[in-house]
This record gives structure tokens, sequence and C-alpha cells, in this order.
């Protein structure tokens, strides 16, 4: 068994720095945004499927406050470590990971328009994307270098604490955005479940094997 360390914040991949940068600079540069400005940004389920597709992607760059953007941006690095890692740290590898990032936070947001498709309450944040990191880390932690088994016991040890989380989350209301936005915790589940999936095509895509060998017995 190998001794795995954290590594400082400086150490850590660049996608994933990245991904993190990607939360909280965009919420710096919108602190003293209109209501009319981040509405415009926010994902509207009924505007969605009345054709304001955008939604679903500018969502994610925009918070309802620092403690919603420091936690995303944080979950961010930790998660997307391990799977910038894996698809590489060349800039294909970077891409990859990128458009694995974004393609998670539009699914969720997907998911979450398609479960309250009348619903007209802003939805904002990157915690579908996030959920979709930790999804796809899940499937690595058990055999890093490799993409392991869908349902594999970090998989299903994630996705149970996770579930359990936004659950309490779906009761406590919208204390992370700060009343700005609806918390879209259903996002978060489907983001979790579209990274737990995706990761495999997208690993492949970068040229990793996506099934652990299994040893000799």
């Amino acid at each position: 068994m190998t001794d795995q360390r954290p590594e400082p914040i400086f150490n850590a991949p660049w996608p994933a720095l990245l991904a993190s940068a990607a939360i909280l600079v965009p919420h710096v540069v919108l602190l003293r945004a209109s209501d009319a400005t981040i509405e415009s940004l926010a994902l509207v389920p009924r505007d969605f499927w009345d054709g304001r597709w955008t939604g679903v992607v500018t969502m994610m760059f925009v918070h309802g406050g620092w403690i919603h953007a420091l936690m995303n941006a944080a979950f961010a690095l930790a998660f997307g470590a391990p799977v910038a890692r894996l698809l590489g740290l060349n800039g294909r590898g970077g891409g990859i990971f990128c458009l694995f990032y974004l393609t998670c936070g539009a699914l969720s947001g997907v998911g979450y328009a398609a479960i309250h498709p009348a619903a007209v309450g802003a939805v904002i944040g990157a915690s579908g994307a996030v959920s979709g990191l930790m999804g796809a880390a899940a499937r690595i932690m058990d055999h890093p270098g490799q993409v392991g088994p869908i349902l594999g016991p970090r998989v299903l040890s994630l996705g149970l604490g996770w579930l359990v989380v936004n659950l309490v989350m779906a009761v406590s209301g919208s204390l992370l955005t700060m009343g700005t936005g609806a918390v879209a915790w259903e996002a978060h589940l489907v983001g979790f479940v579209v990274g737990v999936l995706l990761i495999g095509p997208f690993a492949r895509w970068a040229g990793i094997r996506s099934e652990p060998v299994e040893p000799p017995h």
C-alpha cells in the first residue's frame, strides 16, 4: 500500500486550480452586480424550456455569497485534483478536464430543470459541476491512475454521504446561497451520478483504461 499524503495547495494540479478560480474570480467580479444581472445568468427552469438554454452554463459562475463560493471552490480543488491527474496535466488533458467539469455542471442543470420544469426561481452555483468531480473522484480513489467500477465501495459510500448531506440542505433551505437563489440539491445528486457515469468515457478520450485490471489469483 502506498502512503498518500495531502499536497499543499500550490502543488495542486493546474486544472483543479483553474476550476476553483472559475468560481472565485467571477464571484468577486459580480459582488456588486444588480439583481437583474444575476437573474440573467441564473438557471430558471421555465425559461430553459422556453429556449433560454445558456443558464445551465452561466449559473456555474454565479454564487450567492462567500460561504457558497468558498465551499464550492474548496470542493472543486479537493475532488478535481485526482480527476485532473488522471486525465493528464498537459494541454489536452486540461482541456478534457474543463469539458468534463462543464458537462457535469450543464447536465446537472438540465436534470434540475427536468425535475422542476415549471419553476421560476433562480438557481445559481457550480455545485452540480463540483458534484460531478466528486463522483468521478470516487471511481478513481480506490484505483489511482485508473477508473474503478461504477458501483465501487468508494462510489457507494460517498454517494450515500452526499445524499444525506443534500437531504439536510433540502430541509435547511437557502442557507448556503444567503437567500439569493434556490438550493438545487437535486442538481447536486444529478451531477454526482453524471460524474460517476461520464468519467469512464472522458478517461478513454484521454487515453486511460476505464476499468482496473484484476491481479492474478
